[in-house]
C-alpha cells in the first residue's frame, strides 16, 4: 500500500472490492449491496481517505456540480439587500438536498465598465441563474447561451429556450397606486430602481426615460400608470439602498411644491424616503405618505411599518431552485409567475389638508 495519501485503490483493496465498486460506494449510484457499500465506508474511514478527487469525477461525469448565479449588481451592495439574502437563501435551500454548489457572480455592468464577468464566460457550471434586470440583450445571457448553458431568468424578459420567474410586481404595483388613490392622494411622485446597468441618482426627463431597458424597473413604472396615476416626479436610484431613498427623499421633499406621496420600487428605498421625511421635520403619514415594496421586517424603522407589496422571497428562490432542476433534467420548465399582496402599514395616509 502507497505511504502517500491513500487513493481509491488503497481503499478498494482493503475492502476487498474493485476499484470501480469502491467508486460505486462513495457516489450512491449504481447497484451496490448496503453491506458492501458500508465495508468500503469503513476501509475509507480506517485509512483516513476523505473521497475520490472531486476534479476526476468531474472529468468523468462531464458535470461540474455547480450552478452560477449572477446576482445583477456589485456583491457588497447584495449582501445588504435583505431580498437578495432571502431569495439566495430560498435558492441554496433548494439546490442543497440535489448536492448542488453555488457559485456567485456579480455583474459587470456599470458607469466605468460594460461586459460579462470573466467567470460567466469561463467557470465550470451545469446551470446558471440571472437574479436581477435580465433582458434579451443582456451580455451575461447573451455569453451563457453562446456556451449553451441552460439557464432561468429571474424577473427578466421571458425568452423562449429559458426558464422564466417572476413575481406579478406590475399588478401589485398598480394596487399600491389605487391605495394611495383612495386615500386622496393627486401629488404622487416614484423612486424607482436603476434604469439600466449604468443607473445613476437623478430626476427622469423624457431622454432618460428612452433609455429604460430593466424589466423590473419598466414593470413596477408601469403599475403606477395601470392605476391612473402620472407621477408628478421620477427619481432614478443606482441602487436598492436606505442611502439613496435619503438622497430621493430629501430632493424631492425640499421644494414649495412637494408630493404628498411617494411610491418606491423598494422597501430600502422607501425606508430611506421616511429617514429624509424625518430629518426635514415632516411627519409620517400625516404630512406625507410612504410605500414600498417586498414586504420586508425593518424593525430599525420603528414605530413605522411601512405599507408595502409583499412579495415572497424564499418562495421565489425555491421556484429557481426547481426550475434548475428541471434543466439538469433536460427539460425547459414553464414560466412561473408569483403572487404579491399589499401590506397596509403605517406609513400611508390621507393627504394633507
Amino acid at each position: 500500500m502507497s505511504s502517500d495519501r491513500p487513493t481509491l485503490a488503497d481503499v478498494a483493496a482493503a475492502a476487498g472490492v474493485s476499484v470501480s465498486t469502491a467508486s460505486l460506494a462513495f457516489s450512491g449510484a449504481g447497484p451496490i449491496a448496503a453491506a458492501t457499500r458500508e465495508r468500503v465506508i469503513r476501509a475509507a474511514e480506517e485509512l483516513d481517505y476523505a473521497g475520490p478527487n472531486p476534479l476526476g469525477r468531474q472529468l468523468r461525469s462531464g458535470k461540474s456540480g455547480i450552478v452560477g448565479v449572477v446576482v445583477g449588481d456589485a456583491l457588497r451592495r447584495s449582501f445588504r439587500d435583505p431580498v437578495s439574502v432571502q431569495m439566495l437563501d430560498g435558492l441554496v435551500r433548494t439546490l442543497e438536498p440535489l448536492g448542488l454548489g453555488v457559485l456567485l457572480i456579480p455583474d459587470s455592468g456599470g458607469a466605468e465598465q460594460r461586459g460579462v464577468d470573466p467567470l460567466v464566460e469561463t467557470a465550470a457550471m451545469d446551470v446558471a441563474a440571472i437574479i436581477w434586470g435580465g433582458t434579451v440583450e443582456n451580455p451575461n445571457l447573451m455569453a451563457l447561451r453562446r456556451r449553451g448553458i441552460p439557464t432561468v431568468v429571474v424577473e427578466g424578459q421571458a425568452v423562449d429556450d429559458v426558464a422564466a420567474i417572476g413575481i406579478d410586481d406590475q399588478a401589485g404595483t398598480a394596487e399600491l397606486g389605487r391605495h394611495l388613490l383612495e386615500l386622496g392622494h393627486r401629488r404622487i411622485a416614484t423612486v424607482t430602481l436603476p434604469f439600466n446597468e449604468f443607473g445613476r441618482a437623478g430626476l427622469v426627463d423624457e431622454r432618460r426615460s428612452a433609455e429604460l431597458s430593466w424589466e423590473i424597473t419598466r414593470r413596477r413604472i408601469q403599475g403606477v400608470r395601470d392605476a391612473g396615476i402620472e407621477p408628478v416626479a421620477v427619481w432614478e436610484s443606482p441602487a436598492s439602498l436606505v442611502e439613496h431613498g435619503t438622497d430621493a427623499g430629501r430632493a424631492l421633499l425640499s421644494g414649495p411644491d412637494r408630493p404628498t406621496a411617494i411610491l418606491a420600487q423598494s422597501d430600502l428605498l422607501a425606508s430611506g424616503v421616511v429617514l429624509a421625511a424625518r430629518e426635514l421635520g415632516l411627519r409620517v403619514p400625516e404630512d406625507v405618505s410612504v410605500a414600498g415594496f417586498d414586504g420586508l421586517d425593518l424593525p430599525w424603522l420603528a414605530p413605522d411599518q411601512l405599507t408595502s407589496v409583499v412579495q415572497p422571497l424564499a418562495e421565489k428562490g425555491a421556484a429557481v431552485g426547481h426550475a434548475i432542476e428541471a434543466l439538469l433534467e433536460g427539460r425547459v420548465p414553464p414560466p412561473v409567475m408569483l403572487p404579491v399582496s399589499l401590506r397596509l402599514g403605517t406609513t400611508t395616509g390621507p393627504p394633507p389638508a
